[in-house]
């Protein structure tokens, strides 16, 4: 197994060059953290259809269900607040293979059946803090390991992965659960967290410590406090949370909306996460990455007002394909936010910005449930859509006040 504790510098990128797809999969770390992040993406997948066709058969209540599909994301707020400072403060690879070992025990644990569902809902708590811990290290290393250059390509290819293999979990798991239950989708994902687990301990290579003080709780109020300390900033990363998290509250009532026909709708949103992280990925600049994030953002939420008409599976699946596609904006102000983040607290930053996206997601799917038990799943999606545009369209000028701050070449 790799185990050089020397950093090694990031190979130089020629000018103004973007690195392809297919360049990026030659670097056999990059590899080996790409696969694992597919392994664990298509993990998810299969774990939360599963806890949530498992909360809707239980209960059929539509606030238990959509907490369980994203109830994960709470915790990842712990993680922020914490302990993210390991992200940066301890040897990567060994965390993260620490990190992969608990969330591989946490979805085993899931599949015994007949679980409380006390203990599932606390499972899924202990996961989320888990995974806001990996995603700090994930990428952490990441921007460690491609060069700047690629930094946006690699993210890209991410987010495009995430988007397919969810489209085929999600697939896979409307129709496998038919077949082995839930408690059989809990196996599955925890056989790919295996495996995700192994591509990580036979690919990367151990790296130096980023960090010179000492992680912990100290340390990690004292990098939050840097990240939230500029207004610029943090209107940047409220447009990164809040509009996001309200929309995945959209998403959390596909079931009680049409538990049939949920596993269509996660699908085509899916497929739109795909296609839109590819066009802006590949085909912009980064300049047009910029001017096109406030449109992107408009797309993600506006399709889900259609929802009001109560409209035929056809028309609901093509507006949660555009809305997917609209969660391209992330792309352009993850860049932005990279070119303001230091060197040695990257993967704090950056850990903090997924938890607190995340975290907002499990925010907009309890508000999304709580709002679906009183005037029924259709308004509720309708409402969460409308102030997912309205947050957007508010807080438009602090973000283009923090966009004109940073040079376009700062972030690739």
């Amino acid at each position: 197994m790799p185990s050089d504790t020397s950093s090694s510098p990031r190979p130089p990128a020629p000018s103004g060059a973007r690195p392809g797809y297919r360049e990026l999969l030659r670097n056999r770390e990059f590899a080996g953290l790409f696969a694992s992040f597919a392994l664990t993406a298509a993990a998810s997948a299969l774990s939360g259809f599963a806890l949530g066709s498992l909360v809707d058969r239980q209960t059929g209540s539509p606030f238990l269900t959509a907490v369980s599909m994203y109830g994960a994301t709470f915790a990842t707020v712990l993680g922020a607040l914490t302990l993210m400072s390991v992200a940066d403060g301890s040897r990567p690879r060994r965390t993260l293979l620490a990190l992969q070992g608990a969330s591989l025990a946490g979805i085993a644990a899931q599949a015994v059946p007949g679980l409380p569902l006390a203990a599932r809902f606390a499972l899924l708590l202990a996961l989320g803090f888990f995974q806001s811990l990996g995603t700090g290290t994930r990428m952490g290393l990441l921007a460690e390991i491609v060069p700047a250059s690629a930094y946006a390509p690699a993210r890209s290819l991410m987010n495009i992965t995430a988007g397919a293999v969810s489209v085929l979990g999600y697939a896979s798991g409307a129709l496998l659960v038919r077949a082995i239950g839930p408690h059989g989708l809990f196996a599955a994902a925890a056989a790919l967290t295996a495996l995700s687990l192994a591509a990580v301990a036979a690919t990367l290579r151990e790296r130096s410590i980023r960090l010179a003080r000492r992680p912990g709780l100290r340390s990690t109020w004292a990098g939050n406090a840097e990240l939230l300390g500029r207004p610029g900033r943090r209107a940047l990363l409220l447009n990164l949370w809040v509009p996001n998290g309200l929309v995945v509250g959209c998403e959390a009532l596909f079931i009680p909306y049409a538990a049939q026909y949920a596993g269509h709708l996660l699908a085509a949103a899916s497929a739109g996460l795909l296609l839109g992280d590819l066009a802006v990925g590949r085909l912009l600049t980064a300049g047009g990455r910029r001017r096109a994030a406030f449109p992107l953002r408009l797309l993600m939420a506006a399709p889900f007002l259609v929802f009001a008409l109560h409209p035929p599976l056809p028309v609901a699946a093509v507006a949660v394909f555009l809305a997917g596609a609209g969660f391209a904006a992330t792309l352009p102000m993850q860049e932005q936010l990279l070119a303001l983040t230091p060197e040695a607290v990257r993967g704090q930053v950056q850990g903090a910005e997924s938890a607190g996206r995340m975290t907002w997601q499990g925010i907009g799917a309890a508000l999304a449930g709580a709002a679906a038990q009183a005037v029924g799943p259709a308004a509720a999606i309708t409402a969460l859509a409308a102030a997912s545009l309205a947050v957007t369209v508010l807080s438009r000028r602090h973000v283009l006040r923090e966009t004109a701050r940073t040079p376009v070449s700062a972030a690739g």
